[in-house]
């Protein structure tokens, strides 16, 4: 197929000058692009000679455990022992290899480009980068390209397979919080090396001018709740006008409004409802119409917006918008902020007073279901799900209260959920475990297409448990409703249906039997 399947990185690209102590440290930026290489699906290996420090070649060969690359050793002065030491651990490739070397040292390896290698010389102000060489008649040397960052390496390495392979390869840039990306990444996700239904994965980095690296993209998928600064619900205007993003966020939302033609999934003003706990309870509302005819229902929790725990009407209020005890409480804001998740189950009325839930809140109805719910995942017309573990019966849940001196449950939803013994599940001492056939597929399925409709959503998630203190098969079901909620702690990062659908797939996740909704 061709293009990039192997990068060298030479010392001189990533080691700086010995501190103080005569310890040796890393350039700016190596750990970053070594992450991105780490699962990019491209073969990786660091040249160094055998003049280097001893000190610096153990950071050398903890870092080469640490991002899973092969270090040679190799002499300048013999060019075809260092590309036979490569061959011979790397194989046949089935593509070209690209080595990385500093200005300074870019002539002593000029000669593997006699040997099919392509050259990336770094630190080279004014020198042709990689977007400006077409055809090699740009640059002195066709196999010799200039960057100057080493952010830009993956840039370059995305462009130049995209080059080789040609117009059936679509470049997917993508951003979000280190973290996330790497539990991805770890799965394969986001090669730079394009995957069997042609797409190219391409980091996005603040670091470089926004505007440079989405000419290279096609489409773009992110997780710009990663990139909230503030959300401000003081004021009484629209949630838009209440969301600050950091400044590349808002670069990136500035060149998607001026280029219609470059694919988001999903455009910024689209997501602002899932980031709205109220306005989600308030969508949840028009489930109503779809449980006509139905022996099943499905529907939103109860729910009531409150912006003082001490106000002197709220068991009234309360008791108006059918709420009993327990309850959840739930900030407003539902992610992107640091105490989004910040939750607590009251079990009295008194325990509303002085709550540690930030304000405004949410408060919604606790529906036992015995320690299991859905996920279920749309993406374009599919729908996935999986059954997950979740809290306990409220019966658990107020012993639970009992030893902590009858006080709320405070919890963070991210981190630790209050939780059961194996055999108290559903508060009668058995275990019940839900599976597929707990529910009504087709109900849900149609829930989900509503849903995608009403938000204009390509991609999002929501959880579904069964009410009741016992789980039934679908033939049993006459009466019983279900209970959905949009969460945002799973797949809002947003990316392209048709390549995580397989992805899905791959991670064991289960097909719903009716995957195109109408």
């Amino acid at each position: 197929m061709g293009g990039v399947r192997g990068v060298i990185l030479d010392d001189s690209v990533l080691l700086g000058a010995d501190d103080e102590n005569w310890n040796a440290s890393l350039l700016p930026g190596v750990e970053y692009l070594l992450r991105k290489l780490l699962h990019s699906n491209i073969r990786t290996g660091i040249f160094y000679g055998p003049d280097l420090s001893a000190h610096k070649v153990r950071l050398l060969k903890r870092m080469e455990i640490e991002y899973s690359f092969d270090c040679f050793m190799v002499k300048a002065s013999s060019i075809d022992d260092a590309v036979n030491k490569v061959t011979l651990a790397w194989g046949d490739i089935g593509g070209s290899i690209l080595y990385l070397v500093s200005n300074n040292k870019k002539d002593h390896f000029r000669k593997l480009s006699n040997c099919n290698w392509l050259i990336i010389v770094l630190g080279s102000l004014g020198k042709e980068s990689a977007d400006d060489v077409e055809g090699g008649g740009a640059s002195e040397n066709a196999s010799m390209l200039y960057i100057n960052k080493l952010d830009e390496l993956p840039l370059t390495i995305c462009h130049l397979n995209k080059k080789a392979i040609g117009n059936d390869v679509v470049t997917v840039g993508y951003i979000m919080k280190p973290s996330r990306e790497e539990d991805f990444a770890k799965r394969g996700a986001f090669p730079m090396y394009p995957t069997q239904n042609g797409l190219i994965f391409m980091p996005l980095t603040f670091e470089l001018p926004m505007s440079f690296q989405l000419q290279e993209v096609d489409g773009v998928l992110h997780k710009a709740t990663d990139e909230i600064i503030s959300v401000d619900l003081s004021s009484s205007s629209e949630f838009t006008n209440s969301v600050t993003f950091t400044r590349g966020m808002q670069e990136l939302g500035r060149y998607m409004d001026h280029h219609p033609d470059c694919c988001i999934i999903d455009p910024l003003n689209n997501i602002y409802p899932v980031l709205d706990r109220l306005k989600i309870q308030q969508i949840l509302l028009g489930l109503e119409d779809l449980n006509m005819g139905c022996q099943c229902t499905i529907r939103g929790p109860h729910f009531l917006k409150v912006d003082n725990f001490n106000e002197p009407d709220l068991v009234q209020r309360l008791s108006e918008a059918n709420l009993s005890l327990p309850s959840i409480v739930k900030p407003q804001v539902a992610c992107g902020v640091a105490d989004a998740h910040n939750m607590a189950i009251v079990f009295r009325v008194e325990d509303y007073k002085d709550l540690s839930v930030p304000l405004p809140a949410v408060v919604q109805e606790y529906v036992d279901h015995s320690s299991s719910l859905f996920k279920f995942y749309v993406l374009g017309e599919k729908v996935f799900h999986a059954v997950k573990k979740s809290t306990p019966n409220a019966s658990i849940l107020m012993k639970l209260s009992e030893k902590n001196g009858h006080t709320p449950l405070i919890f963070d939803s991210l981190k630790s959920l209050p939780t059961a013994k194996e055999n108290q599940h559903s508060g009668d001492g058995v275990s019940h475990e839900a599976n597929s056939q707990d529910i009504d597929l087709g109900l849900v399925n149609g829930a989900a297409s509503w849903l995608r409709s009403v938000l204009d959503l390509t991609v999002f998630g929501f959880d579904v448990v069964i009410s009741g203190g016992q789980w039934s098969v679908p033939s049993t079901l006459t009466g019983t409703s279900w209970l959905l909620e949009i969460p945002k702690s799973l797949f809002l990062f947003l990316i392209l249906w048709k390549y995580l659908s397989l992805f899905m797939q791959l991670q064991f996740m289960q097909p719903s039997p009716t995957h195109n909704l109408r």
